[in-house]
């Protein structure tokens, strides 16, 4: 409830105060009682309403002529039925009585306000806000919830923009606002309350750089909108014409929840008593409507593809023409980065990944820049950011970036229950190392910090330093399934790759060759394979940290081994530094691919071919495909596998948000 001020009355002069409606305000009664008084009566106007509570016991009583005890227990409060039409028109009488003394009486007059700060604090997303029945003072989580809820303003409405709307002061044409939350101050007063009264509209100055407010004028032609808060500005006096009126804010969202920021933003209306000019403002009523600035949230692959992005560059035609194909199969719509904007960057899925925020009102896409900040940096301002399409980073010193601030290192799961504990929206995946050393990676702190800080898809650490480019989607991937999980986890796996190999050895082709028609790769049979005793050595290794994840992986996500489903892949541990060894694929990694619904793209491994179809990829045909999946493989071999990566880092995928509101969550 909003709060009030404590009246106190004299029995010398009669006392004036006001009175918001929807308020209980205290009555002083037994402080302000003359020497040797021992009961009271209290009569009211009837505008007014007079709660009179003794503790203990908790005694009530209407307003009337009762007496009642005074005693130190004693609480009356007072609150008004409507606004009142002149400046002290209701009337409060105190009667104090004692054996010893006669009656003396105490004259109370009330000016009743209204002054209602309202937002859609249930959550609606419908038009104008109603009047708040409800505290508005706290932000609660779950499908009971209740409290406002904010957008960061980081789309770009205005093409001559170079930047996001939040960064500049104004509000440019009729789109901006749909971004904004909507408050509404309605006032009912005296004609004359403001010329002894004010009402100014703040935030905390902890607050001012997270949120930006606007007051809307109504214009002839079109409405405008002028800045009272933001930046530099924590308050604004606000000038109002006494009698009924009310006034619209528009309020925009600055800065994403982080590690110094936890989301929660409270704008606040306080009634000032400026009557005597000698002495500083007095504080007359307090509300406030809290905010909690809407999360990023990452789309894991379950999530309906809309929009498949990849670079154009030299020598990869025939890879673009076969995501073509497969992006119309699984109707997508394809977005090709041309070659004048990318530079020869083709890594997509390093640079960027998209997610969305949404509020009850309006969700939109945003997409989420790495620091990475090589040739692709211009693509997502240049070709993402625009209406309805918001962008947002952070940034780190060059020197500070590692290949471990890539998003290929940067996953989520479907969502998932974890004993009793669910995630509606899954969970972040991110690679770490397993150990801090002088020589290990992980990926930077303001980057855990800010994913951590959304709340709603808390971060799961796995172990991905031990690969060469350190990514997390090079081991792992998720792909839908008819289940009771609605997916499968999929791992790349040494082992079942080895046992694959024996059986196609046990059945005689043992001479089937790895690499058969790739020019200038030395073709390696699956008998030399199996009998090189280094090579398998380097899969012990990378077996045992793909166990470590998978082990984190049921524990982290509620997993069993039914939910996971192994895919054949071999490695080969290379120098990365003095006496470092760094794991990468050793053919096209088939785990590294790209999920569009049913429609998966998959790197060709180019395996043994055993009468006329390659064994790996008719191994991850029986694997995949009772799941009412359609695998399509597609040769990236020269222009990425050779270059350390696969369809998956190549691409990206705008998704489809989830059904389900973040707020209904229990973080």
């Amino acid at each position: 409830m909003a709060q009030g001020t404590v009246i106190h009355v004299a029995p010398e002069q009669p006392t004036y105060a006001v009175c918001v409606l929807g308020t209980e305000t205290q009555l002083d009664v037994y402080g302000s009682a003359p020497q040797g008084c021992t009961c009271f009566g209290i009569n009211a106007s009837p505008g007014v309403v007079v709660d009179v509570a003794h503790d203990p016991p908790a005694k009530k009583n209407s307003s009337g002529s009762s007496k009642w005890p005074l005693d130190p227990g004693l609480e009356v409060n007072l609150s008004m039925r409507t606004a009142s039409s002149s400046m002290g028109d209701q009337k409060v009488q105190i009667s104090y009585y004692g054996p010893k003394t006669n009656q003396v009486q105490a004259l109370l007059y009330i000016t009743g306000v209204e002054i209602s700060l309202s937002a859609d604090i249930t959550r609606t997303g419908k038009g104008k806000p109603t009047k708040a029945r409800k505290n508005q003072r706290t932000w609660t989580w779950g499908p009971r919830g209740q409290g406002a809820i904010l957008l960061v303003n980081c789309d770009k409405d205005n093409s001559k923009s170079s930047t996001t709307d939040c960064v500049d002061d104004q509000v440019l044409g009729r789109e901006d606002p749909q971004d904004m939350s909507l408050v509404t101050l309605s006032t009912k007063t005296p004609r004359d309350f403001f010329t002894k009264h004010q009402l100014v509209l703040h935030v905390a100055k902890s607050e001012m750089d997270k949120v930006r407010v606007f007051q809307a004028s109504r214009g002839k032609q079109r409405p405008t909108y002028q800045e009272i808060l933001g930046p530099e500005k924590p308050s604004y006096t606000l000038q109002l014409p006494g009698g009924q009126y009310s006034t619209d804010f528009y309020v925009e969202g600055l800065a994403f929840p982080d590690a110094n920021f936890p989301g929660l933003i409270s704008l606040t209306i306080s009634l000032l008593d400026t009557s005597n000019p000698e002495f500083p403002k007095n504080l007359v009523f307090q509300d406030s409507v809290v905010f909690r600035v809407a999360p990023w949230i990452m789309t894991p692959n379950t999530q309906p593809a809309k929009e498949v992005y990849v670079c154009r560059i030299f020598g990869n035609e025939d890879f673009v023409n076969s995501l073509t194909t497969l992006a119309r199969k699984a109707k997508c719509k394809l977005t090709i980065c041309p070659m004048e904007e990318n530079m020869q960057d083709r890594w997509m899925q390093d640079e960027i990944e998209i997610g969305y925020i949404q509020a009850p009102h309006k969700t939109l896409p945003v997409v989420f820049d790495s620091p990475r900040n090589r040739n692709l940096k211009e693509f997502p301002l240049k070709c993402l950011l625009g209406p309805d399409f918001g962008y947002v980073t952070r940034s780190l010193p060059p020197e500070d970036v590692t290949s471990l601030d890539s998003f290929g290192n940067l996953e989520v799961s479907p969502p998932v229950t974890v004993g009793k504990k669910k995630y509606p929206l899954g969970r972040i995946l991110i690679g770490d190392s397993s150990y801090p050393s002088d020589k290990s990676l992980e990926m930077h702190q303001a980057l855990q910090d800010f994913l951590a800080a959304q709340r709603v898809q808390a971060p799961v650490k796995l172990y991905s330093d031990w690969l060469t480019v350190g990514h997390v989607d090079e081991f792992l991937s998720f792909v839908p399934a008819v289940h009771k999980k609605g997916f499968r986890l999929l791992l790349a796996s040494p082992r079942s790759c080895y046992q694959l190999f024996q059986e196609q050895l046990k059945a005689g082709h043992g001479e089937a060759l790895l690499f058969d028609g790739i020019k200038g790769k030395k073709q390696q049979k699956i008998k030399d394979i199996l009998s090189n005793k280094k090579l398998k050595e380097h899969n012990s290794y990378v077996e045992s940290c793909i166990d470590w994840n998978r082990e984190v992986l049921k524990r982290e996500l509620g997993l069993t081994e039914r939910d996971i489903v192994d895919i054949p892949q071999l490695f080969k541990l290379q120098p990365d530094s003095p006496g470092v060894f760094k794991a990468e694929a050793l053919f096209p990694n088939m785990v590294n691919m790209l999920v569009l619904g049913k429609h998966l793209g998959i790197p060709k491994p180019f395996g043994p071919v055993i009468h006329g179809r390659c064994c790996l990829e008719e191994k991850v045909r029986s694997l995949l495909e009772p799941l009412g999946l359609h695998c399509t493989f597609i040769d990236d071999f020269y222009c990425y596998h050779l270059q350390h990566g696969e369809i998956h880092c190549g691409t990206n995928v705008r998704r489809q948000p989830f059904s389900f509101k973040w707020w209904h969550m229990v973080p």
